[in-house]
């Protein structure tokens, strides 16, 4: 366990995921002193340039709920949104004011999930983190919870934390919280313990996770912890969950919270994002030996193994390939558009060419924009 903690004391890039509970009032409003505490800590870490760090902060929502005359977090999106709209800018302002204490400049960088599942989007998104970094700012990464829809939301920033820690390629993710991290049991109750270090997934098999978070002004509860750092853990990045309080604690090695090794290594940016922030908008039913060649042979999809087509996409867009039972057996890039589909099932390449022209001679979906998902 030393090893680990003295890993993440090393860490030089690290993302930070603070949720609303840890920032706000139960009902609804920022609470400055709590703002400022996570502030001093970030601030002392990176002293002396040893350190990078991007935050990812909830709490838009919950900061506009208070203003908007609204007791609790809306069930409806509309809603949803107006509080956002208002709340954004308080929260970014309070993180300013709050960072200007230390001589520290604050960058606001909102995404979607549209933004960050297609590959130019995601590059600029990383540029700019990059750059920010460069010129000593701090990132406060967000939801666009403004103008995101169903259709394109990351549903939590927990996931979107760990998909921003492989965007930046950051050495160490924070997921800070109101639980000081994962139990073997409900943490109110006596005779349960911490879980100090997961080492894989067997280690978490007989825990029941739960599904709630105390104050109710935000969506993540520990499932959706547990599953981002599953998510950073297996693209190479290891993670400590605990909460805000022991944020020092976290951010100097001691042992605090729950500590996740890395289990993966590093995979392209873009098939991150195609497997955990993408929303497929169709999907391909595959006969037998097609399954068997993408999911075992790690082949690309050619049309003579489609058997048949549903939705409505366009070329570039995320799409389900599922077996003969419907099971989703991976999700790739489709390169073309739902309609000229129905024309080229199970036909070969080569034919396609001959009748259709060589535009047709290609990969419904390649492999290398092509991720697995049930192996």
């Amino acid at each position: 366990m030393a090893g680990a903690r003295k890993a993440v004391a090393e860490a030089h890039r690290i993302v930070v995921k603070v949720g609303s509970s840890s920032l706000t009032t139960a009902a609804g409003g920022l609470d400055a002193d709590r703002v400022d505490a996570l502030v001093d800590v970030l601030a002392t870490s990176r002293s002396g340039g040893e350190k990078e760090i991007v935050l990812v902060s909830s709490g838009a929502i919950a900061a506009g709920l208070a203003p908007l005359g609204l007791r609790r977090r809306p069930k409806d999106l509309a809603r949803q949104q107006a509080a956002a709209s208002v709340g954004q800018g308080l929260l970014i302002a309070r993180y300013t004011a709050s960072c200007a204490r230390h001589g520290i400049r604050v960058g606001q960088v909102l995404l979607t999930s549209d933004d960050t599942s297609r590959r130019a989007n995601h590059r600029n998104a990383s540029r700019t983190l990059d750059k920010l970094l460069a010129m000593g700012a701090l990132p406060v990464v967000n939801e666009n919870d403004t103008v995101a829809t169903d259709e394109i939301r990351f549903g939590d920033n927990d996931r979107l934390a760990a998909l921003v820690a492989h965007l930046v390629r950051a050495d160490l993710l924070v997921l800070l919280s109101d639980i000081d991290g994962v139990y073997d049991g409900d943490p109110s109750k006596a005779g349960t313990s911490r879980i100090a270090e997961v080492r894989g997934p067997a280690d978490l098999a007989h825990v029941d996770i739960g599904s709630a978070g105390k104050a109710g002004v935000g969506t993540g509860g520990m499932v959706t912890k547990v599953e981002a750092a599953r998510i950073a853990a297996a693209a190479g990045i290891p993670v400590v969950l605990t909460s805000a309080v022991h944020a020092a604690d976290a951010f100097t090695g001691r042992d605090t919270g729950t500590y996740f090794h890395a289990t993966g290594r590093r995979s392209a940016d873009r098939l991150l994002w195609l497997q955990h922030a993408s929303t497929p908008q169709g999907s391909l039913s595959l006969d037998d030996g097609a399954v068997r060649a993408v999911v075992q042979g790690r082949k690309s999809l050619l049309p003579a193994g489609i058997a048949a087509v549903e939705g409505e996409f366009v070329a570039g867009d995320p799409v389900e390939l599922c077996d003969s039972t419907g099971r989703a057996v991976a999700r790739g890039l489709v390169n073309f558009d739902a309609k000229e589909i129905p024309q080229l099932i199970g036909r070969s390449t080569r034919e396609l060419a001959r009748e259709l022209g060589p535009a047709y001679e290609r990969e419904v979906v390649h492999r290398d924009d092509l991720v697995i998902l049930n192996p």
